[in-house]
C-alpha cells in the first residue's frame, strides 16, 4: 500500500472532516481499500496510487464546497462522492444509487439524480452560481433544480427559494379565467407546488409559503426586485421573451444562484418574439460562472413511451414537412 500526507491549509480542518471525522469515513467507507486517518489539520491516507489520487480531489471538491457555503452537510459529501469512481480519478460516467442523492424526502425516500446529465446539472450548479438546464420534457430538469434548491435551504445555505415561470397567457386570455389573479396564474405554477409537495412536510411547505421563505410567482412579479441569499429557479424558460430573460438574470443579488432550464422545441411565444432561452445560449456561453447542461431523450424518467415521443417529433421536425403545415404549431 501507497502512503499520501495532506495538509489542509485552505479549510477549517474541522468542518472539513466533519463531526467525529464522520466525512472522512465515509469517504473511506467508498473506498473499501483504502484508509483515511486525521491528525490535526493533516490528513494520512494509505491505498493505492489511483484511490489516493481520488480521495485527494474529492476532499479539493469539498474545500471549494466548504469555503464557498460556509459549511458542509452529508449530501454535499455523497453528491461529490458520487462524481467518483473507486480507481478512477475522474468523474463518474454514471450515477451510482444512494451515492448520487440530492435529498431526502418527509415519507422515507430519497431525490437522486438518475441519469448522467441530472448528475451533471447537480455537479454545474455545485460549480456555478448560474446553471442553465435545457432539453426536452419529462428529462427531470425542474425536479432536480427545485430538489437543489430545497437541499441547499435545508443546510442553509441560502436563506429563501423563489420559483417563477412565465405565464404565456398573461394578456387577454388569463383576463377571462375565474377568480383573483392568483387562482388566474396558479395553474401555469402547478407543476412547481407538486415539486415542492414531494420534497418538503405539509405544514412546513404551508409556513415556508406564509412568511415567504419559499415562494412561488409569476415571472412577471420578478421585475424590480433584488434577491440575496436565494436559491431562484426560471422554469419553461424557452416561453420568456429576450428582454425578460435579461431582467431575471440581473435580479441575482449577493449569495444567490439561480437555474434555468427549458425545452426549445416547446416554445410557446408569439412567432414575432425571440426566446430569451435561446437568446441566452449564444449570448453567455463563455461568461464564466454560467453553465450549460443539455438534456436528451436518453434522460427520460417518465413513462417509457415519452422517450418514443420526443423521438418521433425530433424526426418530424429534421425532415420537410408537407406543404402547409407549421413545424412551430
Amino acid at each position: 500500500m501507497k502512503e499520501k500526507r495532506l495538509e489542509i491549509d485552505k479549510a477549517e480542518p474541522l468542518l472539513l472532516f466533519g463531526f467525529n471525522d464522520i466525512y472522512l469515513k465515509r469517504i473511506e467507507s467508498a473506498f473499501s481499500q483504502t484508509q483515511i486517518t486525521a491528525r490535526g489539520n493533516q490528513v494520512l491516507l494509505k491505498g493505492e496510487d489511483a484511490d489516493l489520487d481520488s480521495i485527494t480531489r474529492i476532499l479539493e471538491e469539498l474545500t471549494i464546497l466548504l469555503n464557498r457555503n460556509g459549511n458542509l452537510t452529508e449530501n454535499d459529501v455523497e453528491t461529490v462522492l458520487a462524481l467518483f469512481s473507486s480507481g478512477d480519478s475522474g468523474p463518474r460516467n454514471q450515477p451510482q444509487g444512494s451515492n448520487h442523492t440530492i435529498l431526502f424526502t418527509p415519507h422515507g425516500g430519497s431525490v437522486k439524480a438518475k441519469t448522467p446529465n441530472q448528475a451533471k446539472l447537480v455537479e454545474s450548479a455545485r460549480r456555478n452560481d448560474i446553471a442553465f438546464a435545457i432539453g426536452p420534457a419529462g428529462t427531470g430538469k425542474t425536479y432536480t433544480a427545485v430538489a437543489l434548491a430545497v437541499a441547499a435551504l435545508k443546510s442553509k445555505q441560502v436563506k429563501r427559494i423563489v420559483l417563477c415561470r412565465p405565464a404565456v397567457e398573461a394578456g387577454e386570455r388569463l383576463g377571462f379565467l375565474p377568480g383573483d389573479l392568483k387562482e388566474k396564474v396558479d395553474p401555469y405554477l402547478r407543476p412547481l407546488y407538486d415539486a415542492l409537495e414531494d420534497m418538503l412536510p405539509k405544514e412546513k411547505l404551508k409556513t415556508f409559503m406564509e412568511n415567504n421563505v419559499v415562494e412561488i410567482v409569476p415571472l412577471a412579479f420578478m421585475r424590480g426586485r433584488t434577491l440575496n441569499s436565494a436559491f431562484v429557479i426560471l422554469d419553461e424558460a424557452q416561453n420568456a421573451t429576450a428582454l425578460q430573460m435579461k431582467m431575471f438574470l440581473t435580479r441575482l443579488g449577493a449569495n444567490s444562484r439561480a437555474i434555468i432550464t427549458g425545452d426549445l422545441t416547446q416554445t410557446d411565444l408569439p412567432v414575432r418574439d425571440i426566446s430569451g432561452l435561446a437568446q441566452a445560449r449564444n449570448i453567455l456561453g463563455d461568461v464564466a460562472g454560467i453553465d450549460f447542461v443539455y438534456f436528451d431523450e436518453g434522460d427520460v424518467v417518465r413513462h417509457k413511451l415519452v422517450r418514443d415521443i420526443i423521438n418521433a417529433y425530433s424526426n418530424f421536425y429534421d425532415e420537410d414537412t408537407e406543404p402547409g403545415m407549421s413545424k412551430r404549431g
